[in-house]
């Protein structure tokens, strides 16, 4: 297990059932990977990159298994073309993601973050009255949610959505046509949403689907939220369409590179009041770290008895 650091210390991961050795690390950095995977017949890997080049270094390799749903930390192709069985982890963040983004719509939505900072500077007393309006707040019944992502992630979103009147339109993969009436085109989400939140993966495909652009479609000045992947949307244009007013605010969960750099634009958009910025923590409800643990246990299992599940196919 090459970064046990990834998950809690107090989420009991049961070990598998059948005769092994199991080396734990806390962490492993990319240099490290080769060296500590060399007489694995089993890697088990959450961010720690196994990529072709490392492969070679490790001839008993039969299964890694991802403590996670996305698998682009692991060179899928490569091991496919060298017999290796990839699993993944599925359908364990069905509440707490969509719960985390819907955190985040409603904290932005009624400006909780900006209206809490005025209070503790002072902004109430310096008012002189019951109340003040600072910053804008809008109800979300009425208006039209937009979710790029249709996956179990995206239907549980718009779930919520529905059950608080909004309007949920499903976009189309970006560039894609002819999907069917239950989806309405990516370039006509962006027009129409009060709200646009991405449950994709990140592949080359997706890779920065959200930049200049396509912020200069979005007519209603929506919010845009991300609790999917770092590289979904290109960081600089988004802190550019805050600045400049074209979007409503922002609640991401994940950037490109994590933790960011000191330097990176989301740490100077943090002084924004209409821009959230979590630790990549919408998984990580005790509930789903515990399941995602105890299916992770499961996946090896079943892939050493010759019935696996959950294998990531290219």
């Amino acid at each position: 297990m090459l970064d046990r650091g990834s998950l809690p210390a107090d989420v009991t991961l049961r070990p598998p059932s059948f005769a092994h050795e199991l080396a734990v690390f806390e962490s492993t950095t990319p240099d490290q990977v080769a060296s500590r995977i060399a007489n694995a017949d089993i890697v088990i890997t959450n961010k720690a990159p196994v990529r072709a080049a490392t492969l070679a270094s490790a001839p008993r390799l039969r299964l890694i298994a991802i403590a996670a749903t996305g698998y682009d930390v692991v060179d899928v192709a490569a091991c496919a073309a060298q017999g290796i069985a990839v699993s993944n982890v599925r359908n364990y963040a069905v509440n707490t993601v969509p719960e985390h983004t819907f955190a985040l719509i409603f904290a932005l939505r009624r400006s909780i973050v900006a209206y809490r900072q005025s209070v503790a500077d002072g902004a109430w007393q310096q008012s002189g009255q019951f109340c003040y309006f600072d910053f804008p707040i809008n109800d979300l019944a009425g208006s039209t949610l937009g979710i790029i992502g249709d996956g179990s992630l995206g239907q549980a979103v718009a779930d919520i959505g529905k059950s608080l009147g909004m309007r949920v339109l499903f976009s189309t993969y970006k560039g894609v046509a002819g999907m069917g009436p239950l989806y309405t085109p990516f370039e006509d989400v962006l027009r129409r949403s009060d709200v646009i939140t991405l449950h994709c993966p990140l592949m080359p495909a997706t890779r920065n689907m959200i930049g200049g652009p396509e912020f200069a479609l979005m007519q209603r000045r929506p919010l845009l939220i991300n609790t999917a992947r770092g590289g979904l949307v290109d960081e600089h244009a988004l802190v550019d369409a805050l600045t400049a007013g074209r979007i409503a605010g922002a609640g991401f969960d994940v950037v490109t590179t994590e933790p960011p750099h000191a330097d990176h634009p989301f740490m100077r958009a943090l002084a924004l009041p209409n821009f959230i910025l979590t630790p990549h923590v919408a998984w990580a409800s005790r509930e789903a770290i515990q399941g995602l643990a105890d299916q992770l246990t499961e996946n090896i299992e079943l892939f050493w008895r010759g019935t696996p599940r959950n294998l990531v196919v290219v």
